[in-house]
């Protein structure tokens, strides 16, 4: 029933008090909002604390009459997001407070990972911080493309109405990050085979 209406007309639907329409809305973009932030705060408990954000952020604003449909809701979401985790940093920064905690570091007591040694996780895991660390050498444009397609998994159409540019230009930038990544590993002579 929900599947088949746009984001507006869910939106519209959720105006005029229909709540199971919102939730709709959230639960279809929850992966790909969910992902871009634990991506960028590397912490599932602080993800979830500025996903929770995000949604409130995006109620209020559209009880405010903030939102004006282009068909770019997920893109609108996207940037609430982004900003709010903006202001995360700014907020730590200011506390001047590090945190140590890492939700990778909870892997290890993991089912799903109980028949691999714990040589293979931490091999697992220096290379998915080796590769964090690849793509946070690319320039931002085309790191922003990496983040959105591999890990939030947008379309480059949707890459492309979040950056504001053609679909051409996000594809671009995408081939130029590959072509930089394949250089960065070969200078480093890095060998990136997951176990």
């Amino acid at each position: 029933m929900y599947q088949n209406r746009t984001d507006y007309e869910l939106v519209l639907e959720f105006l005029a008090g229909n709540r199971s329409s919102l939730e709709n809305l959230i639960n279809r973009h929850r992966s790909k909002v969910y992902s871009y932030i634990l991506f960028n705060v590397k912490d599932q408990h602080l993800a979830e604390d500025i996903f929770q954000d995000t949604f409130i952020k995006v109620i209020k604003s559209l009880k405010r009459g903030k939102y004006k449909d282009n068909g770019r809701f997920l893109s609108w979401v996207l940037r609430i997001a982004h900003n709010l985790v903006i202001d995360h940093y700014r907020k730590e920064k200011q506390l001047q407070t590090v945190s140590n905690d890492n939700y990778e570091t909870d892997l290890f007591n993991s089912q799903q990972f109980s028949d691999k040694t714990i040589e293979d996780k931490m091999v697992n895991k220096q290379i998915t911080n080796e590769i964090r660390n690849l793509i946070k050498q690319l320039p931002e444009d085309q790191r922003e493309v990496v983040i959105l397609r591999h890990y939030c998994e947008l379309s480059f159409k949707e890459i492309a109405e979040y950056t504001d540019v053609s679909i051409n230009t996000a594809l671009g930038r995408m081939r130029y990050a590959l072509i930089n990544l394949r250089r960065f590993i070969e200078e480093k002579q890095l060998n990136l085979n997951l176990v």
